[in-house]
């Protein structure tokens, strides 16, 4: 991936999976949140996919717009580009009736010394945004972050694991399942809870922190040991093929990559292909938050890039200057503050 073109077709290319899918889906989709991190890369793929499945189906991308360029840069995608703010009572009256529906919308960075207006976006909007949509089916994305830390060598939490969230933004985040569960059960809404953690791209993620802070001499802390991730491309196409998998009570599936990977083992070998050394602190905590995904990748196969590839896409992007988000996962967090 030699440059922001080929990055952005290759997450937008649609397996033939996802596009056999959307295929036997009736109606409309309308993505909320589509202007964040994963909206554009997961609108451009439902357009491209939806019009290789030949089914006349609209997408509507609605997100507040911060600038016309945003708006533009949305409406290259081909996607219908509805300009709203989803958390005023009136702009949510009047958004695109649609049968499928991708829920986005969610607070995590500066959410430490935020909680109340954090709660308000995590907890209490889902609920309004469910009643506006209800009887269509709902995809909403949650977080690993509603797990516990767990023992590095348990695989990762399971959908059947104890929930333990740490700290406020977490616990909001649970709380938006259990306010979307209930909007289900009551209303008979079909939904989706996708527990992803961390997707990865070249422009941000997990390997992204890593290189820059190789690239920038900067010393790596190692006591958050361990980590999973997985390609966005194939975060965004499990995400639109869970709308055939719907259910109530909400189906739950965790969404991430097969390896627990090592952060010492990861850098060291980012910095092997950068040519720069790396230095590190700390020691490897026996606890770190890790999620099984054998369900997702049992129901939609494995990621169609395999983590050595991530690894030297992430090397050659940081590595040859290209353009980056300027957005840190903090994965390196154990209490929960971001």
């Amino acid at each position: 991936m030699r440059d922001l073109d080929e990055l952005e077709d290759r997450l937008s290319a649609p397996r033939p999976e996802l596009v056999a899918d959307l295929r036997r889906l009736d109606g409309d989709l309308v993505v909320l949140g589509a202007g964040g991190k994963l909206g554009p890369s997961l609108v451009r793929l439902a357009v491209r996919a939806l019009e290789a499945a030949g089914t006349g189906a609209r997408v509507f991308a609605v997100s507040r717009y911060g600038s016309p360029e945003a708006r533009a840069g949305m409406a290259a995608t081909g996607a219908e580009v509805v300009a709203a703010d989803v958390a005023d009572e009136d702009a949510l009256a009047v958004l695109p009736d649609a049968a499928n529906v991708v829920y986005l919308v969610g607070a995590k960075f500066g959410s430490h010394g935020q909680e109340a207006a954090t709660w308000a976006t995590n907890a209490y909007l889902p609920g309004r945004i469910a009643h506006r949509y209800r009887g269509s089916r709902i995809v909403a994305l949650s977080t690993g972050n509603v797990y516990p830390l767990v023992p590095v060598s348990s695989g990762g939490s399971t959908e059947h694991s104890d929930l333990g969230p740490v700290g406020e933004y977490a616990m909001s985040c649970l709380g938006r399942e259990r306010v979307l569960s209930h909007v289900a059960t009551t209303t008979t809404t079909p939904t989706a809870l996708i527990r992803l953690n961390y997707a990865v791209e070249m422009r941000y993620g997990v390997l992204v922190d890593l290189a820059t802070q190789i690239m920038n001499g900067e010393v790596v802390d190692v006591t958050t040991g361990f980590a999973n991730v997985v390609w966005q491309g194939y975060a965004n196409e499990v995400t639109l093929r869970s709308l055939l998998h719907v259910d109530v009570p909400p189906f739950v599936l965790n969404l991430t990559g097969p390896e627990t990977i090592s952060i010492r083992s990861v850098a060291s070998r980012l910095a092997h292909r950068l040519g720069r050394p790396v230095e590190f602190t700390g020691t490897e905590a026996p606890t770190a938050l890790l999620s099984d995904a054998s369900r997702c990748h049992g129901l939609f196969g494995y990621p169609d890039v395999t983590l050595e590839e991530l690894i030297a896409h992430t090397a050659a992007w940081v590595g040859g200057g290209g353009p980056l988000l300027g957005k840190p996962t903090k994965f390196q967090r154990r209490d929960g503050k971001f």
